[in-house]
């Protein structure tokens, strides 16, 4: 057997019925669910990392990947996923949408609805808008980022990079840094990980982290050195400030002075600590471009590449699902995402 051919035995060994019909929310994930899909995307790693990447999964199948938020990681990693595994793919941007003459995001979800996809892909920068998407469309919905909720997808690759890398995810100690407050990266990272055993930390000020923060199963740290004292993971986070209302964070230059991270700063970490960015990432503010480029620290081009294998593993287990279109719930023309 040809490796070609023994790494796609693999994938097809691995690919399973999965119990939804949607992914929406790390938190919809239970353990076993979880490594199910960290296992099947470990096998999609090998086979992207062949000369040729054709599998013939979702052969006949019709992708629609539907942003409305500027991406590049994410669009990408969907787009090309979805045209190894043999879809057919259409993107759609709000830019070349009727949302820009006004329609709402129900009229287009139910006009997408009426040609029959099997699968969108959302990306909307209002909270809820993938699981209202979800109610009214006949498909399976993957949520790739909806406002400051959840990004499931993203969480799931920075598990796969952690496994990778330290072999296992439980008993690991995560620091989760910077904006939580806007960030849909920590909220879905801190649930999955904690799925998956690992120890997780928020680490930031206190104007960037959510009230009630301590209730989703994380400590809380607004002292950076005790945050990053003995962890195994950091992950720094965007400073997204085209999110925020008012000035809840100094300047860049004072940020990164006591938010930012460097190798001074890092040395209070664990041996062998390596170091996680969601992208896209704003050097010298969050991070320092000597820590973010060291192979030997850093895991943020895995992270990368990991993306489209994570787009990967979420599409084979929901084939049995798309073998029965669902009716969509009742048109309601008042209904709006919450935001």
């Amino acid at each position: 057997m040809t490796i070609a051919g023994a790494g796609i035995d693999d994938v097809r060994s691995r690919t399973f019925p999965f119990p939804t019909r949607h992914l929406l929310s790390a938190a919809d994930l239970n353990i076993v669910q979880a490594n199910d899909l960290l296992d099947l995307a470990d096998a999609f790693v090998g086979v992207g990392r062949q000369a040729s990447k054709k599998l013939d999964l979702l052969k006949g199948r019709t992708v629609i990947n539907l942003f409305f938020e500027a991406s590049t990681r994410t669009q990408s990693s969907f787009e090309i996923a979805g045209k190894r595994l043999a879809a057919d793919v259409v993107n759609m941007s709000a830019r070349s949408s009727s949302m820009t003459k006004g329609e709402t995001l129900i009229d287009t979800a139910m006009t997408l609805n009426a040609m029959r996809p099997d699968l969108l892909v959302i990306r909307h920068s209002s909270s809820g808008a993938a699981a209202l998407l979800s109610q009214k469309v006949g498909c399976s919905v993957i949520n790739a980022g909806d406002g400051r909720h959840e990004h499931p997808t993203q969480a799931l690759l920075d598990a796969l990079s952690m496994r990778r890398a330290f072999g296992r995810v439980s008993g690991l100690t995560v620091a989760i840094c910077g904006d939580v407050m806007h960030s849909r990266v920590a909220r879905s990272n801190v649930a999955l990980l904690g799925t998956l055993g690992a120890n997780v930390r928020l680490v930031g000020p206190p104007t960037l982290i959510p009230s009630g923060a301590d209730r989703w199963g994380a400590e809380v740290h607004h002292d950076l050195e005790k945050g990053l004292k003995g962890a195994d993971v950091v992950m720094m986070l965007r400073l997204q400030l085209e999110r925020m209302d008012g000035a809840l964070a100094p300047s860049p230059r004072e940020y990164f002075r006591f938010w930012g991270l460097d190798r001074t700063k890092l040395a209070v970490a664990a041996p062998g600590v390596r170091v996680m960015h969601p992208g896209p990432m704003n050097r010298g503010v969050e991070i320092d471009s000597d820590v973010a480029d060291d192979p030997s620290l850093s895991l943020i081009q895995d992270q990368v590449e990991m993306a489209s294998p994570c787009a990967w593993r979420c599409w084979p287990p929901w084939r049995r699902a798309w073998t029965t279109r669902h009716e969509p719930a009742v048109h309601r023309p008042d209904q709006r995402p919450a935001g």
